[in-house]
């Protein structure tokens, strides 16, 4: 325990570190690079605590961050553009405040979460996971139809949504407003899975059965596990397209689910700080041998069977290790 605490703290570190001397070396891209490690371990940490600690292997949590993705890029595209977004009941033109947006994209991926898990929450093993899939790919090819925000070509809002006192355009400032929101969820995440309702989930995970037997609801201890996941996976696609400032339905698809999924196997299920790892090797994976073949995720894939079958507990396991036999 003391020596994964002291690894975390090294992570944190590496965190602040990175962007910090690539703006004092005028390296912009090692910041944006960062960043993207930063939202994507947000999503993998949503995931996690439905996949790591209750055992929900859901496959389509590309609908969440697809979705924050999308709400965020309405609003700020009728905002910016001064076109009304609706009149009935309210008249609205949208928003380019990221204090408004937020709290839209966390209720919306928690109102879609809701949905999603009262419907297949009610199903296990293989047919859930495939409940999960359709509800993604179903928001995947709507997303292909709608025309009006740029049906297959997708949307672009060509300006980083606004935080009063702060210019979100800098990579720096952007960065330090995810970094913000990680070590939150992380926070929110270690309070949770710490809890008397943490305990409840993780047994969950080990035998239904008899967590029931004691008189737990198990059905709604899961779907609040389950819109907790959601929503902060939800909140991760919206920091997404803030980074890019383009959404496409390309983040609704299965192997944007993949994706998350195999951040949380790659740096260790449920480990709080497992995602984050996993996403941070999977990008330095891709930006490595991505400038030498079009076929790098063949050796992700022999990564990950090797993974499987010699080290299940993550690569942050493998650093731990070392760590522990140096001292």
């Amino acid at each position: 325990m003391i020596i994964e605490k002291t690894f975390n703290k090294w992570i944190l570190v590496f965190l602040f570190l990175i962007p910090v001397l690539g703006f004092i070396f005028e390296e912009p891209y090692y910041i944006t690079l960062t960043t993207k490690v930063v939202i994507l371990g947000i999503a993998g940490i949503g995931l996690n605590l439905a996949l790591g600690y209750c055992g929900l292997i859901s496959f389509g949590h590309a609908a969440f961050f697809g979705l924050g993705g999308y709400v965020t890029g309405i609003l700020s595209f009728h905002a910016l553009n001064s076109e009304l977004m609706f009149s009935w009941p309210f008249v609205s033109s949208g928003s380019s405040d990221m204090l408004v947006i937020w709290p839209i994209v966390i209720l919306s991926s928690a109102f879609l979460a809701l949905i999603i898990g009262l419907l297949s929450l009610r199903t296990t093993g293989v047919y859930f996971i495939m409940i999960t899939l359709a509800f993604a790919q179903m928001l995947y090819f709507f997303a292909i139809s709608w025309p009006n925000y740029g049906g297959e070509d997708g949307l672009s809002i060509y300006m980083r949504n606004s935080l009063p006192m702060i210019n979100t355009m800098d990579p720096l400032n952007f960065y330090f407003i995810c970094l913000c929101w990680l070590l939150t969820v992380i926070f929110i995440s270690a309070k949770l899975i710490n809890s008397s309702f943490g305990m409840a989930f993780q047994a969950i995970k080990q035998n239904e059965e008899r967590v029931k037997s004691v008189g737990i609801e198990t059905f709604k201890v899961k779907l609040l596990v389950f819109v907790i996941s959601g929503t902060i996976t939800g909140l991760a696609g919206s920091l997404y397209t803030d980074l890019n400032r383009f959404i496409s339905p390309s983040v609704l698809n299965w192997q944007m689910s993949g994706e998350i999924m195999v951040f949380v196997i790659l740096g260790g299920i449920a480990r709080l700080y497992g995602p984050l790892v996993g996403a941070a090797f999977f990008i330095v994976l891709e930006q490595t041998l991505g400038s030498y073949t079009e076929n790098w995720q063949f050796w992700l894939g022999l990564i990950l069977i090797l993974e499987i079958l010699y080290v299940r507990t993550g690569i942050l396991s493998l650093f731990e290790k070392k760590l522990k036999y140096e001292k």
